[in-house]
């Protein structure tokens, strides 16, 4: 067996993937204890002096692989002009580093930059199911090398977890059977893991658990070597139904159905240790051990959430201090050195439960440097500030930006350039790191471009100034019409100040389940607009029974930056960070518009005006259509991939089967329906990709209209039920669908954006 590489060599490996060309240009360097950085974490780049030609010509130090590979890529940002996103959001532009041996020189002495805060943290526990469950290893080596360029040094670690659940709960007596009663799908093993539901999706192959439990042990060998520091799970007290039988004593309570239509105990109403009961500690105990004799002892830092969207069955401090010593009790029984990582989300969604008495009963039940909190939504909703800094216990400052993995233009800048820094300068201040805590993925680069950037910054970024540099980077020239788009997107889809949590409900992808009877009568007062050139901030005029999809800036501007990144078409369309870019932007300023043709439709059908539905029925569709058409010109907004990624991990066909209908299930319905009854989660996990707009979409959106247009033909109400029925019924055919669709582009993006500007914008 190879042993793992040293850590100077890690960075240089990474450099070998990413510019072999300039594998001898760098010299990296692990400073000793007490060196560059002192005490502090830091990276410090530098000349390498008297280099020969074709020798190395910059040093790059630090305290860790992780520190070499941030300042690899600080310098190659900030002297060469590179910029490195996710493959999926246009990849890396590295066509603007200099030839070796030109290499741009380093003022001085050199630049030391360190963490004004020890963490770096990264992954929300869905992000598992919404963006990792179909990754291989060469996927996820691609995302550690992006994590170490970012810095990231505390890393969420989730993989594979149920096989070691299954060997605990075996030596509890638990069969497989019960335990394939217990694991949710590939897809929702998230949500089983939180015990929001149990079977959904399932069962799990012994094949699956296998998989996922090797493919863990690469991910951990390779955090562990580039020094970061992964975070496991730990018990939280969701138990099969089965140790109801097997521990009669034991306190276990039924909870209540979560987001189910029909609480089908099939899937609904998981079960739930009392950390008060002994057995609680014996459970966990155990499970923190088998992790570290699959693992070895490679962290001490452990995630549990048993409160998150499960309120405690009283308030009173004494009983709720009780449980969250229980819990750390089973996770240091397992490892004496054991740190609790707490999501601070309950505080925010149950706040009417989590009052000041509540918090510190629960914060306190853990010694002062034992647990640390994630302030999850502190980008749009800080907790730090209203609860007198978590009342002394450690917090990390996250940015959670992303709900479901929907794609949608949409940033804070403002608020993570300042906010982290705000935080960690505050009287008695407790914040010991940054995070990024997204559902999904593979969107928005720019926003988490500059939400890695401060975990080194001290002091807080001029956004403006950041975004002329960041553009250049992105693209790989200067560009006048590029910087004024960019100017135009901070100030308006990057610039969201409403305080709403962005979750993409544009009626193309999240389409209304309620009777146009139900409208408002303001309908009737409007007038129906026959042509739409303009498209102003019209959600504000329905009424609140109409699910108003979030609109924080101006669309007339934003189509004025996708003017400007057209105008820029010519010079920049080969780059593909460009493309993702352009494509992106003209999507959104197309779906922004389809809302409001909908509400236009909506308004003829108020008005019993058939001609003028039947006028904007077709008008939404034909945008369905030609966003389709949009999509498919670009690799990264293709609904085939993820299927076909899906089937790609199993080894038999009823794997394969199971596996697509579990990434069919999750972008569209999500959970359990009736006939006539779709699920509380329907399009949750929506998605922009061609394929899915066509196939899903597109036929939802044309039976609704079409029954809509019926009903006005025929003079009666809109049957709302017939038409659930039949969507209903098309969705779970589609959901066990075989069709197979495109991995690869077709079509020109920019000459498609241009066409579809013109035809709906000029």
């Amino acid at each position: 067996m190879r042993p793992p590489p040293s850590p100077p060599l890690l960075p240089l490996l990474l450099l070998l993937v990413l510019l072999p060309s300039h594998a001898l240009s760098f010299r990296f360097q692990i400073d000793p204890k007490g060196g560059v950085c002192g005490d502090s974490s830091c990276f410090r780049i530098s000349n390498v002096d008297g280099s020969s030609k074709g020798g190395a010509e910059i040093l790059i130090q630090g305290n860790t692989a992780v520190e070499l590979a941030s300042g690899l890529h600080w310098y190659l940002k900030y002297w060469c002009g590179v910029h490195i996103s996710w493959d999926k959001t246009g990849g890396a532009q590295l066509a603007s580093v200099p030839s070796p041996g030109s290499l741009p020189r380093v003022k001085g002495t050199g630049v030391k930059v360190e963490r004004p805060v020890p963490w770096n943290y990264y992954q929300n526990v869905v992000t598992s199911s919404y963006s990792f469950v179909w990754w291989d290893w060469r996927r996820w080596e691609k995302e550690i090398d992006w994590m170490a360029l970012q810095g990231i040094n505390l890393p969420l670690a989730f993989t594979g977890q149920e096989a070691v659940w299954q060997k605990v709960f075996k030596s509890f007596n638990v069969t497989d059977r019960d335990l394939d009663d217990f694991f949710g799908g590939p897809a929702f093993l998230a949500w089983a893991r939180m015990g929001n539901l149990h079977a959904w999706g399932g069962p799990l192959s012994q094949n699956w658990l296998d998989q996922q439990l090797a493919l863990q042990k690469k991910i951990l060998s390779r955090m562990i070597e580039l020094g970061m520091v992964p975070v496991l799970p730990s018990f939280s007290g969701n138990v099969p139904v089965a140790f109801k039988k097997l521990f009669p004593s034991a306190s276990i309570t039924r909870l209540g159905e979560w987001n189910t239509v029909d609480g089908n105990p099939r899937w609904c109403c998981t079960y739930i240790l009392d950390p008060s009961d002994a057995l609680f500690i014996d459970v966990g105990q155990a499970f923190i051990k088998q992790q570290m004799k699959e693992y070895g002892d490679i962290t001490s830092i452990y995630n549990c959430d048993t409160f998150n969207e499960n309120t405690p069955p009283t308030n009173e401090p004494a009983y709720i201090s009780s449980l969250g010593s229980a819990i750390y009790q089973a996770m240091s029984r397992g490892n004496k050195d054991a740190v609790w990582l707490m999501q601070g989300w309950l505080f925010y969604s149950d706040a009417a439960f989590w009052k000041e008495s509540q918090m510190k009963a629960l914060l306190h039940s853990v010694p002062i440097g034992k647990m640390m909190v994630l302030d999850l939504f502190a980008d749009v909703k800080p907790i730090w500030q209203t609860s007198s800094q978590f009342y002394g216990v450690p917090y990390i400052w996250c940015m959670l930006h992303n709900f479901g993995g929907n794609i949608e233009m949409y940033g804070v800048l403002d608020s993570i350039s300042s906010g982290p820094i705000d935080a960690r300068t505050s009287y008695n201040s407790t914040m010991v790191g940054v995070g990024m805590c997204m559902e999904g993925i593979e969107h928005n680069p720019v926003v988490y471009e500059l939400m890695s950037e401060m975990a080194f910054r001290s002091q807080k970024v001029e956004v403006e100034d950041w975004l002329k540099s960041y553009s250049y980077r992105r693209y790989g020239q200067s560009n006048v019409e590029i910087q004024k788009a960019w100017a135009i997107l901070y100030h308006t889809i990057y610039n969201c100040t409403d305080g709403i949590a962005d979750h993409n409900r544009d009626y193309i992808v999240e389409f209304p389940d309620i009777s146009p009877s139900s409208f408002s009568s303001q309908y009737s007062k409007r007038r129906s607009i026959s042509v739409v050139r303009k498209h102003p901030r019209f959600l504000g005029e329905v009424s609140a029974s109409l699910p108003q999809p979030h609109l924080w800036y101006s669309t007339e501007e934003a189509v004025k930056s996708l003017e400007l990144f057209l105008k820029a078409g010519d010079d920049l369309s080969e780059s593909l960070t460009y493309r993702y870019d352009l494509v992106d932007l003209a999507r959104q300023s197309l779906s922004k518009l389809a809302n409001k043709v909908y509400l236009d439709a909506m308004g003829s059908y108020q008005m019993r005006d058939s001609s003028g539905l039947n006028f904007h029925t077709k008008k939404f569709l034909e945008l369905i259509m030609d966003i389709e058409t949009l999509l498919a010109s670009d690799d990264n907004f293709l609904l085939g991939p993820w299927l076909e990624t899906a089937k790609s991990l199993a080894t038999a066909e009823d794997e394969r089967k199971q596996y697509e209908w579990n990434a069919r299930t999750q972008v569209t319905m999500w959970y359990d329906d009736t006939k006539i009854e779709q699920s509380k989660l329907h399009d949750y996990a929506n998605k922009f990709w061609s394929g899915l707009l066509k196939s899903y979409y597109l036929p939802r959106a044309s039976k609704y209209f079409t029954r809509l247009s019926r009903s006005l033909q025929e003079n009666r109400s809109f049957q709302l039920e017939e038409w659930r029925r039949d969507w209903i019924s098309y969705s779970n055919e589609w959901q066990s669908g075989k069709e197979l669709y495109p991995v690869k582009a077709t079509g020109d993006a920019l000459a498609i954006s241009r066409s579809l500007f013109a035809k709906y914008f000029r």
